[in-house]
């Protein structure tokens, strides 16, 4: 069944509910998903940026906590 979704009317907490949902829905399918050839780039360089230490990562839930705290 299809879904209409009128994002122009949506707030932004709407939005990243609907993404979230959307993230959810697809990781849970357990369909194979290409990643682009540009993915080992990216992931590579990240690699990098962490090992040499100018690059730090927290917590996906602390993230998405301080993301929700700065949402109104």
């Amino acid at each position: 069944m299809a879904v209409a979704v009128d994002l122009r009317r949506m707030s932004t907490v709407e939005k990243l509910r609907l993404m979230e949902d959307l993230w959810q829905d697809l990781s849970a399918g357990g369909e194979e998903i290409a990643s682009p050839e540009w993915h080992g780039d990216v992931l590579a360089e990240r690699e990098r940026l962490t090992a040499s230490g100018e690059e730090k990562f927290i917590d996906w839930e602390v993230a998405k906590k301080q993301l929700r705290e700065e949402l109104p």
